[in-house]
Protein backbone atom coordinates (compact mmCIF):
# COMPACT_ATOMS: atom_id res chain seq x y z
CA UNK A 1 0.00 0.00 0.00
CA UNK A 2 1.54 3.30 -1.05
CA UNK A 3 0.89 6.44 0.98
CA UNK A 4 1.23 10.02 -0.17
CA UNK A 5 3.43 11.00 2.77
CA UNK A 6 5.51 8.11 4.14
CA UNK A 7 6.70 8.57 7.73
CA UNK A 8 7.70 6.31 10.62
CA UNK A 9 4.56 4.57 11.87
CA UNK A 10 3.28 5.39 15.35
CA UNK A 11 1.91 2.54 17.42
CA UNK A 12 -1.83 2.22 18.07
CA UNK A 13 -2.28 -0.14 21.01
CA UNK A 14 -4.67 -3.02 20.95
CA UNK A 15 -6.47 -1.52 23.95
CA UNK A 16 -7.37 1.55 21.89
CA UNK A 17 -5.49 4.03 24.09
CA UNK A 18 -4.58 7.25 22.30
CA UNK A 19 -1.05 8.54 22.72
CA UNK A 20 -0.92 11.62 24.94
CA UNK A 21 2.78 12.32 24.77
CA UNK A 22 4.03 15.88 24.78
CA UNK A 23 3.39 17.84 21.61
CA UNK A 24 6.36 18.02 19.25
CA UNK A 25 6.91 20.58 16.52
CA UNK A 26 10.34 21.64 15.45
CA UNK A 27 10.66 25.10 13.95
CA UNK A 28 13.64 27.39 13.50
CA UNK A 29 13.77 30.09 16.19
CA UNK A 30 10.62 28.99 18.05
CA UNK A 31 10.09 27.30 21.39
CA UNK A 32 8.69 23.87 20.51
CA UNK A 33 6.47 23.82 23.60
CA UNK A 34 4.62 26.94 22.42
CA UNK A 35 3.35 25.40 19.15
CA UNK A 36 0.19 23.33 18.77
CA UNK A 37 -1.84 21.92 15.86
CA UNK A 38 -5.52 21.27 15.16
CA UNK A 39 -6.54 18.71 12.50
CA UNK A 40 -10.11 18.89 11.18
CA UNK A 41 -10.86 15.70 9.24
CA UNK A 42 -14.09 16.63 7.51
CA UNK A 43 -16.21 14.91 4.88
CA UNK A 44 -15.30 17.44 2.18
CA UNK A 45 -11.94 18.83 3.33
CA UNK A 46 -8.97 18.24 5.60
CA UNK A 47 -7.92 21.42 7.44
CA UNK A 48 -4.70 21.74 9.45
CA UNK A 49 -4.09 24.82 11.62
CA UNK A 50 -0.74 25.52 13.32
CA UNK A 51 -0.71 28.00 16.22
CA UNK A 52 2.04 29.77 18.11
CA UNK A 53 1.42 31.00 21.67
CA UNK A 54 3.48 34.11 22.48
CA UNK A 55 2.94 36.22 25.60
CA UNK A 56 -0.45 34.63 26.08
CA UNK A 57 -1.60 35.50 22.53
CA UNK A 58 -2.45 32.88 19.91
CA UNK A 59 -1.15 33.47 16.39
CA UNK A 60 -1.89 31.26 13.41
CA UNK A 61 1.44 30.67 11.65
CA UNK A 62 0.47 27.90 9.24
CA UNK A 63 -2.51 26.31 7.57
CA UNK A 64 -3.12 23.53 5.08
CA UNK A 65 -6.35 22.56 3.31
CA UNK A 66 -6.85 19.58 1.01
CA UNK A 67 -9.96 17.88 -0.40
CA UNK A 68 -11.08 15.01 1.80
CA UNK A 69 -11.10 11.68 -0.03
CA UNK A 70 -11.96 8.53 1.86
CA UNK A 71 -14.65 9.74 4.28
CA UNK A 72 -18.43 9.63 4.17
CA UNK A 73 -20.52 11.53 6.74
CA UNK A 74 -17.46 11.90 8.97
CA UNK A 75 -16.63 8.18 8.93
CA UNK A 76 -13.53 6.70 7.29
CA UNK A 77 -14.49 4.41 4.40
CA UNK A 78 -11.07 4.24 2.71
CA UNK A 79 -7.99 4.35 4.93
CA UNK A 80 -5.39 4.84 2.19
CA UNK A 81 -7.24 7.78 0.60
CA UNK A 82 -7.79 9.39 3.99
CA UNK A 83 -4.11 9.03 4.92
CA UNK A 84 -3.07 10.60 1.63
CA UNK A 85 -5.46 13.53 2.13
CA UNK A 86 -4.19 14.11 5.67
CA UNK A 87 -0.60 13.93 4.47
CA UNK A 88 -1.18 16.51 1.73
CA UNK A 89 -2.82 18.99 4.14
CA UNK A 90 -0.04 18.45 6.72
CA UNK A 91 2.67 19.10 4.11
CA UNK A 92 0.99 22.36 3.08
CA UNK A 93 0.76 23.52 6.71
CA UNK A 94 4.38 22.55 7.38
CA UNK A 95 5.58 24.50 4.36
CA UNK A 96 3.70 27.60 5.45
CA UNK A 97 4.70 27.42 9.13
CA UNK A 98 8.27 26.28 8.53
CA UNK A 99 7.99 23.38 10.97
CA UNK A 100 7.62 19.61 11.16
CA UNK A 101 4.30 18.46 12.62
CA UNK A 102 4.19 15.22 14.60
CA UNK A 103 1.27 15.61 17.06
CA UNK A 104 -2.25 16.95 16.58
CA UNK A 105 -5.62 17.45 18.24
CA UNK A 106 -8.11 15.84 15.87
CA UNK A 107 -11.83 16.52 15.50
CA UNK A 108 -14.50 13.85 15.18
CA UNK A 109 -18.07 14.02 13.89
CA UNK A 110 -20.59 11.70 12.28
CA UNK A 111 -23.97 10.12 12.83
CA UNK A 112 -22.38 7.61 15.23
CA UNK A 113 -21.84 10.39 17.80
CA UNK A 114 -24.27 10.36 20.73
CA UNK A 115 -24.61 12.86 23.59
CA UNK A 116 -26.62 12.52 26.81
CA UNK A 117 -26.75 13.92 30.33
CA UNK A 118 -26.00 11.95 33.50
CA UNK A 119 -26.05 12.45 37.28
CA UNK A 120 -23.66 11.34 40.03
CA UNK A 121 -23.75 11.44 43.84
CA UNK A 122 -21.10 10.74 46.50
CA UNK A 123 -20.57 11.29 50.21
CA UNK A 124 -17.76 13.70 51.04
CA UNK A 125 -14.97 11.99 52.99
CA UNK A 126 -13.92 15.15 54.83
CA UNK A 127 -15.86 18.28 55.61
CA UNK A 128 -13.98 20.21 52.91
CA UNK A 129 -14.32 19.20 49.24
CA UNK A 130 -11.02 18.30 47.61
CA UNK A 131 -10.04 17.69 43.99
CA UNK A 132 -10.28 13.92 44.47
CA UNK A 133 -13.90 14.34 45.62
CA UNK A 134 -14.70 16.19 42.38
CA UNK A 135 -12.99 13.47 40.36
CA UNK A 136 -14.96 10.79 42.22
CA UNK A 137 -18.36 12.38 41.65
CA UNK A 138 -17.63 12.94 37.95
CA UNK A 139 -16.53 9.33 37.70
CA UNK A 140 -19.75 8.26 39.44
CA UNK A 141 -21.79 10.31 36.96
CA UNK A 142 -19.97 8.72 34.02
CA UNK A 143 -20.48 5.16 35.31
CA UNK A 144 -23.39 4.49 32.98
CA UNK A 145 -23.97 1.52 30.68
CA UNK A 146 -23.07 2.18 27.05
CA UNK A 147 -23.20 -0.24 24.10
CA UNK A 148 -20.04 -2.34 23.72
CA UNK A 149 -19.35 -0.83 20.29
CA UNK A 150 -19.35 2.71 21.74
CA UNK A 151 -16.53 4.58 23.47
CA UNK A 152 -16.67 7.67 25.69
CA UNK A 153 -15.05 10.70 24.05
CA UNK A 154 -15.90 13.42 26.60
CA UNK A 155 -17.32 13.68 30.11
CA UNK A 156 -18.17 17.38 30.46
CA UNK A 157 -19.21 18.68 33.91
CA UNK A 158 -22.26 20.96 33.75
CA UNK A 159 -22.84 21.88 37.38
CA UNK A 160 -22.32 20.63 40.93
CA UNK A 161 -24.58 20.56 43.97
CA UNK A 162 -23.29 20.65 47.55
CA UNK A 163 -26.00 19.51 49.96
CA UNK A 164 -28.90 21.83 49.11
CA UNK A 165 -26.89 24.40 47.14
CA UNK A 166 -27.18 23.95 43.35
CA UNK A 167 -25.67 25.69 40.33
CA UNK A 168 -22.07 25.50 41.59
CA UNK A 169 -19.36 25.55 38.91
CA UNK A 170 -16.35 24.70 41.11
CA UNK A 171 -17.07 23.17 44.55
CA UNK A 172 -13.42 22.76 45.56
CA UNK A 173 -12.80 24.19 49.04
CA UNK A 174 -16.49 24.23 50.00
CA UNK A 175 -17.83 22.28 52.98
CA UNK A 176 -20.65 19.75 52.97
CA UNK A 177 -21.57 16.10 53.39
CA UNK A 178 -23.02 15.31 49.95
CA UNK A 179 -21.66 16.20 46.50
CA UNK A 180 -23.65 15.78 43.28
CA UNK A 181 -22.67 16.39 39.67
CA UNK A 182 -24.52 16.74 36.39
CA UNK A 183 -22.37 15.90 33.35
CA UNK A 184 -22.78 15.68 29.59
CA UNK A 185 -21.34 12.48 28.14
CA UNK A 186 -20.35 12.20 24.49
CA UNK A 187 -19.79 8.76 22.98
CA UNK A 188 -18.83 7.57 19.52
CA UNK A 189 -18.31 4.37 17.59
CA UNK A 190 -15.14 2.69 18.86
CA UNK A 191 -14.40 1.53 15.32
CA UNK A 192 -14.76 5.03 13.86
CA UNK A 193 -12.55 6.55 16.56
CA UNK A 194 -9.96 3.82 16.03
CA UNK A 195 -9.93 4.39 12.26
CA UNK A 196 -9.53 8.16 12.61
CA UNK A 197 -6.57 7.71 14.96
CA UNK A 198 -5.11 4.94 12.79
CA UNK A 199 -5.19 7.21 9.73
CA UNK A 200 -3.33 9.90 11.68
CA UNK A 201 -0.77 7.34 12.88
CA UNK A 202 -0.20 6.07 9.33
CA UNK A 203 0.34 9.68 8.23
CA UNK A 204 3.13 9.90 10.82
CA UNK A 205 1.12 11.77 13.47
CA UNK A 206 0.44 11.18 17.14
CA UNK A 207 -3.01 12.13 18.44
CA UNK A 208 -2.95 14.20 21.62
CA UNK A 209 -6.74 14.16 21.86
CA UNK A 210 -9.93 13.37 19.96
CA UNK A 211 -12.40 16.26 20.24
CA UNK A 212 -16.08 16.56 19.34
CA UNK A 213 -16.15 18.95 16.39
CA UNK A 214 -18.99 21.21 17.53
CA UNK A 215 -17.24 21.52 20.90
CA UNK A 216 -14.10 22.65 19.07
CA UNK A 217 -16.03 25.07 16.85
CA UNK A 218 -17.57 26.62 19.96
CA UNK A 219 -14.07 27.43 21.23
CA UNK A 220 -13.46 29.49 18.09
CA UNK A 221 -16.75 31.28 17.39
CA UNK A 222 -18.71 31.70 20.65
CA UNK A 223 -18.15 34.38 23.27
CA UNK A 224 -18.22 33.66 27.03
CA UNK A 225 -21.28 35.93 27.30
CA UNK A 226 -23.19 33.89 24.71
CA UNK A 227 -22.33 30.62 26.43
CA UNK A 228 -23.43 32.06 29.78
CA UNK A 229 -26.76 33.48 28.60
CA UNK A 230 -27.68 30.57 26.33
CA UNK A 231 -26.74 29.96 22.69
CA UNK A 232 -27.04 27.25 20.04
CA UNK A 233 -24.12 26.45 17.75
CA UNK A 234 -25.00 24.72 14.48
CA UNK A 235 -21.97 23.56 12.49
CA UNK A 236 -23.18 22.57 9.00
CA UNK A 237 -20.44 20.53 7.42
CA UNK A 238 -20.35 18.45 4.26
CA UNK A 239 -21.70 15.22 5.71
CA UNK A 240 -23.46 16.19 8.94
CA UNK A 241 -24.97 19.14 10.79
CA UNK A 242 -23.72 19.24 14.39
CA UNK A 243 -25.66 21.04 17.13
CA UNK A 244 -24.44 22.07 20.58
CA UNK A 245 -26.49 24.01 23.15
CA UNK A 246 -24.68 26.05 25.80
CA UNK A 247 -26.14 27.76 28.88
CA UNK A 248 -24.65 28.91 32.20
CA UNK A 249 -21.22 28.53 30.62
CA UNK A 250 -21.51 24.77 30.00
CA UNK A 251 -22.79 22.42 27.31
CA UNK A 252 -26.35 21.24 27.91
CA UNK A 253 -27.14 19.20 24.79
CA UNK A 254 -25.48 17.88 21.63
CA UNK A 255 -27.01 16.37 18.51
CA UNK A 256 -25.82 15.19 15.09
CA UNK A 257 -28.07 15.32 12.02
CA UNK A 258 -26.95 13.09 9.16
CA UNK A 259 -27.54 15.78 6.52
CA UNK A 260 -25.11 18.44 5.32
CA UNK A 261 -23.75 20.42 2.42
CA UNK A 262 -23.18 17.32 0.29
CA UNK A 263 -26.93 16.73 0.23
CA UNK A 264 -27.38 20.19 -1.27
CA UNK A 265 -24.73 19.46 -3.89
CA UNK A 266 -26.37 16.13 -4.72
CA UNK A 267 -29.78 17.80 -5.13
CA UNK A 268 -28.26 20.36 -7.50
CA UNK A 269 -26.46 17.68 -9.48
CA UNK A 270 -29.71 15.79 -10.04
CA UNK A 271 -31.94 18.84 -10.50
CA UNK A 272 -29.62 20.61 -12.96
CA UNK A 273 -28.34 17.37 -14.58
CA UNK A 274 -24.73 18.39 -14.03
CA UNK A 275 -21.68 16.54 -12.59
CA UNK A 276 -21.18 16.67 -8.81
CA UNK A 277 -17.96 18.67 -9.16
CA UNK A 278 -19.72 21.35 -11.19
CA UNK A 279 -22.74 21.29 -8.87
CA UNK A 280 -20.44 22.02 -5.90
CA UNK A 281 -18.83 24.94 -7.76
CA UNK A 282 -22.23 26.36 -8.79
CA UNK A 283 -23.48 26.05 -5.20
CA UNK A 284 -20.52 27.99 -3.85
CA UNK A 285 -20.65 30.70 -6.53
CA UNK A 286 -24.38 31.14 -7.16
CA UNK A 287 -26.27 29.16 -4.52
CA UNK A 288 -29.02 30.78 -2.46
CA UNK A 289 -31.14 29.48 0.42
CA UNK A 290 -34.10 31.78 -0.37
CA UNK A 291 -35.32 31.65 -3.95
CA UNK A 292 -37.49 34.75 -3.37
CA UNK A 293 -34.29 36.80 -2.98
CA UNK A 294 -33.08 35.93 -6.50
CA UNK A 295 -33.98 37.91 -9.61
CA UNK A 296 -35.64 35.54 -12.08
CA UNK A 297 -33.78 37.21 -14.94
CA UNK A 298 -30.35 36.22 -13.55
CA UNK A 299 -28.90 33.41 -15.67
CA UNK A 300 -25.95 31.05 -15.11
CA UNK A 301 -24.12 28.62 -17.37
CA UNK A 302 -24.57 25.01 -16.29
CA UNK A 303 -22.23 22.27 -17.63
CA UNK A 304 -23.96 19.17 -18.93
CA UNK A 305 -23.13 15.48 -18.54
CA UNK A 306 -21.49 13.32 -21.20
CA UNK A 307 -20.00 16.09 -23.31
CA UNK A 308 -23.33 17.73 -24.08
CA UNK A 309 -23.46 21.47 -24.69
CA UNK A 310 -23.62 23.65 -21.54
CA UNK A 311 -27.00 25.29 -20.89
CA UNK A 312 -28.02 28.68 -19.56
CA UNK A 313 -30.52 28.37 -16.73
CA UNK A 314 -32.12 30.78 -14.28
CA UNK A 315 -30.26 31.21 -11.01
CA UNK A 316 -33.68 31.27 -9.36
CA UNK A 317 -34.03 27.60 -10.31
CA UNK A 318 -31.00 26.84 -8.16
CA UNK A 319 -32.65 28.57 -5.24
CA UNK A 320 -35.83 26.56 -5.77
CA UNK A 321 -33.80 23.35 -5.59
CA UNK A 322 -31.68 24.36 -2.56
CA UNK A 323 -34.32 26.06 -0.40
CA UNK A 324 -36.45 22.96 0.40
CA UNK A 325 -33.39 20.95 1.45
CA UNK A 326 -31.97 23.74 3.64
CA UNK A 327 -35.42 24.26 5.15
CA UNK A 328 -35.67 20.52 5.88
CA UNK A 329 -32.27 20.45 7.61
CA UNK A 330 -32.95 23.50 9.76
CA UNK A 331 -36.49 22.31 10.61
CA UNK A 332 -35.17 18.94 11.82
CA UNK A 333 -32.68 20.73 14.07
CA UNK A 334 -35.44 23.05 15.35
CA UNK A 335 -37.64 20.03 16.10
CA UNK A 336 -34.82 18.46 18.10
CA UNK A 337 -34.48 21.66 20.15
CA UNK A 338 -38.23 21.80 20.77
CA UNK A 339 -38.72 18.14 21.71
CA UNK A 340 -35.70 17.44 23.93
CA UNK A 341 -35.77 18.56 27.56
CA UNK A 342 -32.98 19.34 30.00
CA UNK A 343 -34.51 19.11 33.45
CA UNK A 344 -37.93 20.73 33.24
CA UNK A 345 -37.02 23.04 30.32
CA UNK A 346 -37.06 22.49 26.59
CA UNK A 347 -33.60 22.80 25.08
CA UNK A 348 -34.84 25.67 22.92
CA UNK A 349 -35.94 27.60 26.02
CA UNK A 350 -32.27 27.73 27.08
CA UNK A 351 -31.32 29.56 23.88
CA UNK A 352 -31.76 33.18 24.89
CA UNK A 353 -29.09 34.81 22.68
CA UNK A 354 -29.81 33.02 19.42
CA UNK A 355 -28.23 30.68 16.88
CA UNK A 356 -24.66 30.77 15.55
CA UNK A 357 -24.14 29.08 12.16
CA UNK A 358 -20.71 27.87 11.13
CA UNK A 359 -19.18 25.34 8.73
CA UNK A 360 -18.89 25.61 4.96
CA UNK A 361 -22.65 25.65 4.30
CA UNK A 362 -22.98 28.75 6.49
CA UNK A 363 -21.53 30.65 3.49
CA UNK A 364 -24.62 29.88 1.39
CA UNK A 365 -26.31 33.17 0.49
CA UNK A 366 -29.37 34.09 2.59
CA UNK A 367 -29.13 31.04 4.88
CA UNK A 368 -29.06 33.42 7.83
CA UNK A 369 -32.43 34.92 6.86
CA UNK A 370 -34.00 31.49 6.31
CA UNK A 371 -32.66 30.26 9.67
CA UNK A 372 -34.18 33.26 11.46
CA UNK A 373 -37.57 32.42 9.94
CA UNK A 374 -37.40 28.75 11.01
CA UNK A 375 -35.91 29.15 14.50
CA UNK A 376 -37.68 32.44 15.27
CA UNK A 377 -34.44 33.55 16.92
CA UNK A 378 -31.58 35.92 16.03
CA UNK A 379 -28.97 34.20 13.84
CA UNK A 380 -25.39 35.16 13.06
CA UNK A 381 -22.60 33.57 11.03
CA UNK A 382 -19.74 32.37 13.25
CA UNK A 383 -16.18 33.35 12.30
CA UNK A 384 -13.04 32.29 14.22
CA UNK A 385 -12.10 34.89 16.84
CA UNK A 386 -9.46 35.38 19.50
CA UNK A 387 -6.49 34.56 17.27
CA UNK A 388 -3.96 36.61 15.31
CA UNK A 389 -1.61 35.86 12.44
CA UNK A 390 -2.98 34.98 9.00
CA UNK A 391 -6.50 36.22 9.75
CA UNK A 392 -7.29 36.84 6.09
CA UNK A 393 -6.97 33.09 5.45
CA UNK A 394 -8.74 31.67 8.50
CA UNK A 395 -11.51 34.29 8.74
CA UNK A 396 -14.21 31.99 7.36
CA UNK A 397 -16.76 29.59 8.91
CA UNK A 398 -15.01 26.72 7.11
CA UNK A 399 -11.98 27.12 9.40
CA UNK A 400 -13.94 27.33 12.67
CA UNK A 401 -13.36 23.70 13.66
CA UNK A 402 -9.64 23.74 12.81
CA UNK A 403 -9.04 26.91 14.82
CA UNK A 404 -11.25 25.58 17.62
CA UNK A 405 -9.20 22.38 17.85
CA UNK A 406 -6.11 24.53 18.17
CA UNK A 407 -7.67 26.60 20.98
CA UNK A 408 -8.97 23.46 22.69
CA UNK A 409 -5.47 22.01 22.60
CA UNK A 410 -3.99 25.16 24.13
CA UNK A 411 -6.57 25.17 26.94
CA UNK A 412 -6.15 21.44 27.52
CA UNK A 413 -2.38 21.83 27.72
CA UNK A 414 -2.76 24.67 30.23
CA UNK A 415 -5.01 22.46 32.39
CA UNK A 416 -2.57 19.54 32.15
CA UNK A 417 0.36 21.82 33.08
CA UNK A 418 -1.60 23.22 36.04
CA UNK A 419 -2.46 19.70 37.20
CA UNK A 420 1.16 18.62 36.85
CA UNK A 421 2.23 21.67 38.85
CA UNK A 422 -0.25 20.78 41.61
CA UNK A 423 1.01 17.20 41.64
CA UNK A 424 4.60 18.46 41.74
CA UNK A 425 3.84 20.77 44.67
CA UNK A 426 2.09 17.93 46.50
CA UNK A 427 5.06 15.63 45.87
CA UNK A 428 7.40 18.35 47.16
CA UNK A 429 5.40 18.69 50.38
CA UNK A 430 5.38 14.92 50.91
CA UNK A 431 9.12 14.76 50.23
CA UNK A 432 9.75 17.56 52.74
CA UNK A 433 7.57 15.82 55.31
CA UNK A 434 9.44 12.53 55.00
CA UNK A 435 12.76 14.39 55.08
CA UNK A 436 11.75 16.07 58.36
CA UNK A 437 10.65 12.75 59.84
CA UNK A 438 13.88 11.02 58.85
CA UNK A 439 16.01 13.84 60.27
CA UNK A 440 14.05 13.68 63.51
CA UNK A 441 14.19 9.93 64.09
CA UNK A 442 17.34 8.89 62.28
Amino acid sequence: MHFHRPRPLKQWGANGVISTRRYKVSSMGRDDSELIVGLDIGTTKICVVVGDVTDGKVNIIGMGVHPSIGLRKGVVVNIESTVNSIGAAIQEAEAMAGCTISTVYVGIAGSHINGFNSHGLIAIKHEEIHKDDIDRVVEAASAVPIPPDQKIIHVLPQEFRVDDHAGIQDPQGMTGVRLEANVHIVTGSATSIHNIVKCCNLAGLEVAGVVLEQLASAEAVLTPEEMELGVALLDIGGGTSDLAIFSDGTIKHSFVLGLGGNNLTNDLSIGLRTPMKDAERLKEMHGCALSSMVDKDQAIEVPSVGGRTPRRLSRKLMGEILEPRVEEMLSLVNREMCEVKVGDSRVKDLVNVGIVLTGGTALLANIQELAEQIFDLPVRIGMPRGVGGVNDIINTPQCATGVGLLLYGIRNRAEVNARNQRDSNMFGKIKSLFKGVSERFF
